[in-house]
């Protein structure tokens, strides 16, 4: 029996993905399912530039302001949900659209990778917070390294969040990370996913970026995150996210305004090469050209999606 096709659409943050994402969906009466491990959080609006109200009015989008800020949401949590949406946009005879950037959340669908079902453990996780403070990252980068050297592969030395998960992984079951995931892509994948990347080159990218956080201040990025640091006492995940660890580091005082705003373009430029990386090694992505071709990229993804140029080279 043939899977049902599932379009989607990845790149890095600011590389307009919802606004292709949108007008294909138009055009094929599609509807949209985030892929982002940030928009998933009510009240995170600005910051995480979510599609506009109108921009949800004109399509459907799923998977998006689900969860509070202080509630954890994990890749199998995603996987799950995502999985129920794309079923219920298939019910209603319409096309599922997949967008983001979220290279974990992304791999769960397409692999169909089933994660083990680790507890997660307060008390070893607040040692390793404290091992940080005392040690520095780096020590517990190089500890995750011995561990488990395949998965830091793709892990960089910043990224807090990765590599104490590859530290918790192996200390909840005492097998690695990378092991993990050999053994979770057995499963059968249940859809036929076509995945296109954007590529747009660096320059431009980091150029979006920067208009783009100018743009977040301005529309009131420092009050969303005065608002929600006001009312959730305990949001360990959510205010780890780029633009609002920076925005508590201002209201604590510890960084002028000027300072908070470059360091969230230095680090949302570096999140967004880490984002190119990561979609570069996967060898089944199709990838799109730049921002001024969509039209030619619409074309490109429907052409594949209804498998014309492979219908039309058997003919031949």
């Amino acid at each position: 029996m043939e899977k049902p096709k599932v379009i989607v659409i990845v790149g890095p943050t600011a590389s307009g993905k919802t606004s292709l994402a949108i007008e294909l969906a138009k055009k094929i009466n599609g509807e949209i399912v985030s892929c982002d491990s940030m928009q998933i959080y009510k009240y995170m609006d600005i910051g995480t530039a979510k599609p506009t109200n109108k921009e949800q009015e004109e399509i459907k989008h799923y998977l998006i302001n689900i969860v509070s800020p202080d509630e954890r949401f994990s890749v199998q949590d995603y996987q799950i949900q995502a999985e129920e949406a794309i079923n219920e946009i298939l019910k209603k005879g319409k096309v599922p659209i997949v967008v983001g950037g979220t290279g974990l959340y992304v791999n769960s669908l397409i692999y169909g990778i089933k994660l083990l079902d680790i507890t997660f453990d307060e008390k070893y996780r607040k040692e390793l917070e404290e091992r940080v403070i005392k040690e520095g990252l780096e020590t517990l980068y190089k500890e995750a390294q011995e561990i488990d050297p395949k998965a830091m592969e793709t892990i960089s030395k910043n990224d807090k969040k990765r590599i104490l998960r590859v530290l918790e992984i192996f200390h909840q079951t005492g097998i690695t990370k990378s092991k993990q995931d050999e053994l979770s892509r057995s499963q059968e994948v249940k859809y036929n996913f076509k995945v296109f990347g954007i590529n747009i080159e660096r320059e431009l990218l980091y150029s979006r970026i920067n208009d783009r956080v100018d743009e977040m201040i301005d529309n009131g990025l420092v009050e969303e995150v005065t608002n929600i640091y006001k009312k959730f006492k305990k949001f360990p995940t959510a205010m780890q996210a780029i633009g609002y660890k920076e925005v508590v580091m201002y209201l604590n005082k510890n960084i002028t305004k000027e300072e908070m705003i470059e360091k969230i373009k230095m680090e949302t430029r570096r999140y967004a090469k880490r984002q190119l990386t990561w979609f570069r090694k996967n060898k089944e992505i199709i990838w799109l050209n730049g921002l001024e071709n969509k039209q030619n990229n619409i074309k490109i993804i429907l052409e594949e999606y209804s498998g014309k140029e492979k219908q039309e080279g058997k003919e031949e």
